[in-house]
């Protein structure tokens, strides 16, 4: 996930919700929707992005990412045509050097809001452009805008096309920071167990989403705990969802998230109480534990 500045500096930490579900079975390229149905694999040589059928649109949610920034709009824009970047209320040098992009649609968030204040918005001017899908990235360096048009080319088959660090190894060298590591295991198991998934990452912001995906969602979370209520939604929903394999990329893992949620206690507990009311909005109860 992007590292944005604080989501918030709320005192104390969000009441613990208190279920245990068994750990799910990982299987590699398995398909998350709940209905029975083969499993699908996102498969190289797919057709290109440009070449698509569907008018799509590719945003970068950005906050304060001068240091990447460029390289990766440079990169983005080889594989992409119609690129958002909305930037959530940078205070460095990124308003600047978005400037240099004259191609390259932006909307600025006047102050800094929350990650997922990025891709509400985002979601939204997909909507209102009249797009047929949606692909979001990151721009931290831990995407690789290469695979843009084959995470696009998921949505022929899918509602929402998620990309996976954990099914397939490109670096063995590459391994992620253990406390973010237990943390995604952990909520990939809630949404395994209670929502009836068989994701194997939870957290990863490269993801393709088509129209009737995004008409689905009503965003209120405007932080880092947003895809687990997209996750709540999407099954709510009944969405078709499939994994699609992505390096596992840590170039800086000293990025913060920022005020209490650097607590990977405090943050499980929000992520976990957020769940939660997510699902009793959705009408999905969890009643001594999870039920698929």
């Amino acid at each position: 996930m992007l590292e944005a500045a604080a989501e918030g500096g709320q005192g104390g930490g969000p009441p613990v919700v208190d279920f245990d579900p068994p750990p799910p079975r990982m299987r590699r390229f398995r398909e998350a929707d709940p209905r029975p149905s083969p499993p699908h694999a996102t498969r190289p040589g797919l057709q290109p992005l440009r070449n698509s059928p569907m008018k799509l649109l590719t945003a970068i949610p950005v906050h304060n990412e001068e240091k990447y920034l460029e390289e990766v709009l440079r990169q983005v824009l080889q594989h992409a045509d119609d690129v958002l970047v909305v930037d959530d209320g940078s205070t460095d040098r990124t308003p600047e050097l978005l400037g240099r992009f004259p191609s390259v649609s932006v909307v600025r968030h006047p102050t800094n809001l929350g990650y997922g204040a990025g891709l509400k918005t985002a979601f939204a001017r997909a909507l209102e452009g009249g797009y047929d899908g949606l692909v979001t990235l990151d721009c931290d360096g831990q995407h690789e805008p290469a695979l843009i048009p084959t995470i696009a080319a998921g949505l022929a088959e899918a509602d929402i096309v998620s990309g996976s660090r954990y099914l397939q190894v490109f670096d063995p060298s590459q391994r992620p920071p253990e406390e973010r590591r237990r943390i995604n295991v952990e909520v990939t198991r809630w949404l395994n167990e209670c929502l009836g998934f068989n994701l194997t990452d939870a957290f990863c912001g490269f993801k393709a989403y088509n129209r009737r995906a995004l008409e689905s969602f009503e965003i209120t979370d405007l932080g880092y705990a947003m895809p687990l209520q997209v996750w709540v939604q999407a099954a709510r929903r009944g969405l078709k969802v499939v994994e699609a394999p992505v390096p596992l990329i840590y170039l800086d893992e000293s990025r913060a998230f920022g005020g209490s949620l650097d607590d990977s206690t405090y943050r499980l507990n929000h992520y976990r109480q957020v769940f939660t009311d997510a699902l009793k909005v959705a009408g999905l109860a969890v009643a001594g534990g999870c039920r698929g």
